[in-house]
């Protein structure tokens, strides 16, 4: 049986587990543990940031998505950014990603969201099909990306 809820302070170790495979997989993102931990402690510790969902099956979690909030000038409202959603790969055709995709979007939608965007590697097809299945269509906007000098 899956369980979806919030993540809490102590998941940080296992989230950080599954954001090592996610970054494995994506083209643009090298895995570094600790600074992948800071980051969800920051996301944890304050649900303004955003927040965190996990699925777990029995005391395991096994799936996460990982939720930012800002505020849309375009909209005048609160709006979301789905920064990463990743289902562990022994754990993948169980619509485990379906469960937990359905339970944080009916939790943004209860923050008042207006809007839910993501990004997806170009060639992930897959992933885009899933996305589609709830709705979520390709934008006209092209994503453009500049790292900050430390």
């Amino acid at each position: 049986m899956i369980t979806c809820r919030v993540a809490k302070m102590e998941d940080v170790k296992e989230l950080g587990r599954l954001l090592n495979k996610l970054f494995t997989q994506e083209a643009e993102f090298i895995p570094d543990e600790a600074v992948q931990e800071r980051g969800l402690r920051k996301i944890i510790s304050d649900e303004n940031i955003g927040e965190i969902f996990v699925a777990q099956k029995g005391d395991k979690i096994v799936a996460m998505v990982n939720i930012l909030y800002t505020v849309s000038t375009a909209l005048g409202a609160k709006v979301a950014i789905l920064e990463d959603m990743i289902v562990d790969e022994r754990h993948r055709g169980q619509d485990i990603g379906s469960t937990l995709m359905e339970f944080a979007l009916k939790c943004i939608k209860a923050k008042g969201c207006m809007r839910v965007t993501l990004l997806s590697d170009s060639d992930n097809f897959k992933a885009h099909e899933f996305y589609e299945k709830y709705g979520f269509v390709k934008s006209t906007m092209m994503p453009f990306r500049k790292v900050m000098d430390k």
